[in-house]
């Protein structure tokens, strides 16, 4: 998997997990963006052939949704990332979807190599919706996934 996921103490490091994702909704303010139904989707590599790890979720806020990133990172790793952070991640690929939601996803390759060198246990994906108004909502746990 790319070195794009996880930055700072974990720059280098790659995703690794097993079906197993929930669903977490997350709201910064009544008036502030929101994040609902996140969940995360690993399929691991196996001989000939590279595994993924997919996330998906609606963002919303009334000025409509600027952008969505994601970044996933493991239980292991103590504190969990915060804000700052999340500004040097990826963000997620987000379709308009009416009154100022977004349905976004989030797609990456995980090679047997990535998978080897990963650490084991539940990962976590930590999330930054930034609307159109600048407002902000940080959810470090949006979804999970754990390691097999």
């Amino acid at each position: 998997m790319s070195r794009r996921i996880i930055v700072s103490s974990l720059a280098g490091a790659t995703v690794l997990g097993a079906a197993g994702a929930y669903a977490f909704v997350a709201r910064a303010s009544e008036s502030g963006p929101a994040l609902r139904g996140a969940t995360a989707v690993y399929e691991a590599p196996d001989a000939g052939r590279d595994g993924s790890l997919a996330f998906t979720a609606r963002a919303s806020d009334d000025s409509g949704v600027r952008s969505v990133k994601v970044l996933a990172w493991p239980d292991s790793m103590k504190p969990a990332p915060a804000v700052k952070e999340m500004a040097a991640v990826e963000s997620a690929a987000c379709a308009p979807a009416g009154d100022g939601a977004a349905t976004c996803r989030y797609a990456v390759p995980v090679t047997g190599a990535d998978a080897a060198g990963s650490p084991g246990g539940v990962w976590h994906i930590a999330v930054l919706v930034t609307a159109k108004d600048g407002d902000t909502a940080f959810v470090p746990r949006a979804a999970a996934f754990s390691t097999v």
